[in-house]
């Protein structure tokens, strides 16, 4: 009788790497949690030896995260191709000569390799490790007689625990090319807020998705918001749908889409309006990962098709207080939600509201998993689903 691996799949946090116009570039990939050694190589095995992870968020690279390089066994790196996979190695392995010639031999095998944290003062740099990682959450480091400043001629840099806009402006300004961290949940106090009589609009035509209005009373409101119009027109000509002939109409629109396609589409265009300076709105991706993830963990849990939509919907809806710079509570009281959309949203209470608590976390616990009768293996779908879509998102609006 075979034997049956009762391992459970290992939890892995994912978090998108954009550069300065908000586009996403690469998603960061920690496997494993606190493990260490043999544990961890173990894990990551199991994560790049399943057939879906480079394939669901291509064309975006893998930036593995690592403390040092002796866990990568040939068997393990035959499993991350080199075009695909970037290691972020821990700078103390500048410190060990035995690490640092496993991680020049990542480099002479075609790997791109971040530095991970300062050297220590005095220890030299190779040429062939010049790109840097670096966690900014707390700032970044104090240097005399100046800003600090990466190496120019070398990169990309990524850094990453970026959460605020004024942290996101000193490190493009300091040099580093590729940034993560929660920055778009914590926009600048002086943002221009959307004027009165849009946002008015706009809740409105929320409203009138949510009770599933005639496709009459949408025409009538969309044809009052021209941004808007634009994107949901631009679209259904675009690629993803490779339409044979042309669509001019919001009418046509509405039948290509059907109400079901075209409800999802609209909530989230709302984060696809142009920006003031003309860069992509960060919150848009983020707005269709948790809208995604939620609706897959339903359905993986069963859930009806109107369940399904209303999970959809909650997560989308969970950013409109940043979008709109007002309470959720106003939100929640314009859009007459249903009660268990009301609730998550609120109180992050009920299934949906924990499902969408542990999907704004990005790292669930396996408690946490256990509680709402999620396993490792179906909340890995969910993340991979999830940024499957949200990457199509952010290209195609």
């Amino acid at each position: 009788m075979a034997a049956f691996d009762t391992t459970p799949f290992p939890l892995v946090e994912m978090q998108a790497v954009a550069n300065a116009q908000n586009e996403w570039l690469a998603l960061i990939v920690r496997v494993g949690g606190h493990a260490s050694g043999a544990a961890h190589g173990a894990a990551l095995q199991q994560v790049f030896g399943a057939p879906d992870l480079l394939t669901a968020v291509a064309p975006l690279d893998c930036i593995v995260p690592l403390a040092s390089p002796a866990l990568l066994t040939p068997a393990l790196l035959a499993l991350m191709p080199p075009n695909r996979v970037i290691f972020a190695i821990g700078a103390g392995v500048l410190a060990d000569q035995a690490l640092l010639k496993q991680t020049l031999a990542l480099h002479d095998q075609g790997y791109r390799v971040l530095l991970d944290g300062q050297a220590d003062e005095g220890l030299k740099l190779p040429p062939a490790l010049r790109a840097v990682a670096l966690d900014c959450w707390a700032g970044l480091p104090l240097v005399r007689g100046g800003k600090y400043q990466v190496l120019s001629l070398f990169g990309p840099h990524l850094a990453y625990g970026v959460d605020s806009e004024a942290r996101f402006a000193d490190c493009t300004e300091a040099g580093f090319e590729w940034l993560a961290g929660d920055w778009p949940l914590h926009p600048s106090p002086s943002a221009k807020p959307h004027d009165g009589t849009s946002r008015k609009r706009l809740l409105a035509l929320l409203g009138l998705l949510a009770r599933d209005a005639e496709s009459r009373e949408l025409e009538q409101l969309l044809k009052q918001d021209p941004a808007l119009s634009y994107h949901l027109l631009k679209l259904v000509n675009s690629a993803a749908f490779a339409l044979s002939t042309q669509i001019t109409s919001f009418g046509q629109a509405i039948n290509l889409l059907g109400r079901r396609q075209l409800q999802r589409w609209l909530q989230l265009l709302l984060y696809a309006r142009q920006q003031p300076d003309g860069m992509a709105n960060p919150l848009l991706p983020l707005a269709a990962l948790r809208a995604a993830q939620l609706e897959c963990l339903c359905k993986l849990q069963g859930g009806e098709r109107e369940d399904q939509d209303l999970a959809f919907m909650t997560g989308v809806f969970s950013l409109l207080d940043v979008l709109f710079g007002m309470s959720m509570e106003d939100i929640v009281g314009a859009l007459g939600l249903a009660p268990a959309a009301a609730e998550a949203l609120l109180l992050r209470e009920g299934r949906l509201g924990q499902q969408l608590r542990l999907v704004e976390n990005g790292l669930a616990e396996p408690q946490q998993l256990a509680a709402l009768g999620i396993d490792s293996t179906q909340w890995w779908q969910s993340q991979l689903h999830a940024y499957h879509w949200a990457i199509q998102v952010g290209r195609n609006l």
